[in-house]
């Protein structure tokens, strides 16, 4: 409870520094740049001026679908981030011999509770991690079944449970995930209704309304699905990583472990 306390406080902290970070950034940085753009484009078209429009990443960017759309990309990074830290914090201890057994020397019923004490010793929040978790489940299962298919079972479940836990959390990312196009086209629909309400203005020859409206539908659309094929990416390591940690688990466990089990 206490470390999905911590976390939950971490996704909130983490909310709020992506929403004051990326709106000063757009305060200070990209709307202005962009409404002066705007103007200067504006003020050619009522001069009639001949030129060619340059598409600018301040005025892709500047409206508040996509403001929204880099706030929630910040914070499901954080998260990602969070969690890859842990997982590599976890995958540490696969490298450290947890439990001291020589080459040769077979494990008896009666063996474990010596050997679950340097586990045991472990500081608290090491002692949560998957690879103790599953020794001290092995361990405990063979002092008090004495039957190694068991102890097999015992690591497996544990693996298991853990890799479907590690998928529950991801939830919040891949409703970020699905979030991000969703606000995207809210954004096409809204440029679109602002168009449609300045048609008449077009009938009549003036489009610079019109564009501007259109620009906001097509800029929230492509802002959105390049960020959601970004997050995406990231999301695909940082699950191929949490994979990885408990297949590796299940196998320290197996040779450092479940091979040296015998029964007298």
């Amino acid at each position: 409870m206490k470390f999905k306390s911590s976390d939950f406080i971490f996704q909130v902290f983490a909310l709020l520094g992506s929403v004051i970070l990326v709106h000063a950034i757009y305060v200070a940085i990209i709307r202005p740049n962009a409404d002066a753009l705007i103007e200067e484009q504006l003020a050619r078209e009522a001069a009639g001026e001949t030129y060619v429009q340059q598409r600018s990443i301040y005025i892709v960017m500047r409206d508040y679908e996509q403001e929204a759309c880099f706030v929630l990309m910040l914070w499901a990074m954080a998260i990602m981030g969070l969690k890859a830290h842990k997982s590599i914090r976890e995958r540490k201890l696969l490298n450290k011999a947890l439990l001291n057994i020589s080459e040769g020397t077979p494990i008896l019923p009666e063996d474990t509770r010596d050997l679950s004490r340097p586990i045991q010793a472990l500081p608290e929040e090491e002692r949560s991690f998957l690879v103790p978790r599953a020794l001290l489940t092995a361990l405990q299962r063979f002092g008090s079944t004495k039957n190694v298919a068991a102890v097999s079972n015992s690591i497996k479940e544990v693996c298991e449970t853990e890799g479907d836990r590690l998928d529950s959390e991801l939830a919040m990312v891949r409703y970020i995930t699905w979030a991000i196009p969703s606000i995207g086209f809210i954004g096409t629909v809204r440029g679109i209704g602002e168009a449609l309400a300045q048609a008449h203005k077009a009938v009549e020859g003036d489009i610079a309304g019109v564009t501007v409206s259109l620009g906001v539908a097509f800029n929230s659309t492509f802002i959105a699905l390049v960020i959601s094929i970004v997050i995406m990416f990231f999301t695909h390591q940082l699950q191929l990583m949490q994979e990885r940690l408990v297949l590796d688990t299940q196998s320290y466990c197996d040779n450092r472990l479940l091979r040296f089990l015998k029964i007298s």
